[in-house]
């Protein structure tokens, strides 16, 4: 700090005075110019008091930093471009690359550019090893109309054959998700094959064209399998199952020779789900031979939205097929709220029981949802598995 001169008495000398400055004309570019300076200043102000408002929420970062670009990086002339007619494509800074680095526009005026795009969630997961390619020697018989499963020699069945390895972690509920109605629609099939966890098991259609290539596809990405049998509904009208349909009212014979049918559409498949089938569910004469087929051939099955004490249920029971039910379907409303709700009911239900079984169909909002899920169940102390896995570890404890 500067301080006065000091007499010998202690005052401070007075400065001599200054001559009065003329104050410059004030025009009205003169006004508007300070009255912009101050608008200026007062928002500068209110960002450091008040915070930048449109800071709020998630923001992507982008390196811009020009030494990062790559040395290698591509040369691209504008002017060369446009010559050749070559497309440009121009993006928004919201379309950019989740994370990247960008080049600079040297002294010639070309760009340089090194673009790094951050792996997804699901390119960051781990490859599941492919499981063998079905049949597997042993587990088939000729048919009239195909391949049909059977118990080797040995004993195996195609329910141990084909069903996922599967490891429990102590201490961690299990949780399974069937994703069912596949085959029919080649993209739904695709995502469902390609981008849901290996655990996450995959239910077909047996009136698909080309199952056994679908199945093939699906097993060496890990996926287990599941056939879906249609079966009688209470609507028929309203719910089209196709010509090979359980009925309830169909004698034993003829139920059994479409159940032939449909097993021969293809192999590889661990077990049978229902595809509808309330009405064919509340026959235990229509369902007994039904299940004991299944039994006799080393299938499991797995019920879902059928109710859990049905007619059905009972004579798989007493047939002793390895069998269990779905305890939720997790799209019955397909908005992605409501199949988050369920996920969460369906990790409520690990805690109690020890594990838990969802099923769901091919909707894109479905897998979107069950993938989002996936990726970070396991760190909330669950354990993704296969439905095989669960149907086992409920039989165990019967």
């Amino acid at each position: 700090m500067i301080r006065p001169r000091v007499n010998l008495r202690g005052f401070a000398q007075k400065p001599p005075p200054k001559p009065a400055r003329r104050l410059p004309q004030l025009t009205h570019r003169t006004a508007a110019f300070a009255f912009a300076a101050v608008l200026g200043v007062g928002a500068l102000v209110s960002v450091q008091v008040f915070g930048d408002p449109s800071a709020a929420g998630p923001r992507r970062v982008l390196s811009l930093q020009p030494a990062d670009a790559a040395a290698d990086a591509p040369r691209v002339s504008f002017a060369d471009a446009a010559e050749e007619g070559a497309d440009m494509q121009i993006f928004g800074i919201e379309e950019l690359p989740f994370a990247g680095e960008y080049g600079e526009v040297d002294a010639s005026g070309e760009l340089r550019v090194a673009v790094v795009e951050a792996p997804s969630a699901q390119a960051s997961r781990p490859a599941s090893p492919p499981l063998p390619r079905a049949p597997l020697a042993g587990l088939t018989e000729n048919g009239p109309n195909g391949p049909l499963p059977i118990i080797g020699p040995n004993g195996r069945t195609p329910a141990q054959a084909y069903a996922r390895p599967f490891t429990p972690q102590q201490g961690k509920p299990a949780i399974a998700i069937i994703i069912g109605g596949l085959g029919f629609n080649q993209s739904a099939t695709t995502q469902a094959i390609e981008e849901l966890p290996a655990e996450v098991t995959l239910s077909f259609v047996p009136y698909a064209q080309n199952l056994q290539d679908w199945i093939n596809r699906a097993r060496a990405r890990g996926h287990e399998v599941l056939l879906e049998l249609p079966m009688e509904p209470f609507d028929p009208d309203a719910d089209d199952t196709g010509p090979q349909t359980l009925l309830a009212s169909a004698p034993a014979q003829q139920n059994i020779a479409r159940l032939e049918q449909l097993l021969s559409r293809g192999t590889g498949y661990f077990g049978v789900t229902n595809y509808q089938g309330a009405r064919f569910a509340t026959s235990a004469q229509a369902s007994a031979p039904v299940m004991q087929a299944l039994r006799q051939r080393g299938l499991s099955f797995i019920s879902s939205g059928i109710g859990q004490r049905t007619a059905l249920s009972i004579e798989a029971q007493r047939a002793n097929l390895p069998n269990t039910a779905a305890d939720r379907i997790i799209d019955a409303r397909r908005e992605a709220d409501a199949i988050d709700d369920q996920l969460l009911n369906l990790e409520a239900l690990a805690l109690q029981n020890q594990s838990a079984l969802g099923a769901g169909f091919a909707y894109p909002v479905t897998m979107e949802q069950v993938g989002r899920w996936a990726r970070d169940v396991e760190t909330r102390g669950y354990q993704l598995a296969p439905a095989s896995a669960v149907l086992n570890a409920r039989a165990a404890r019967r």
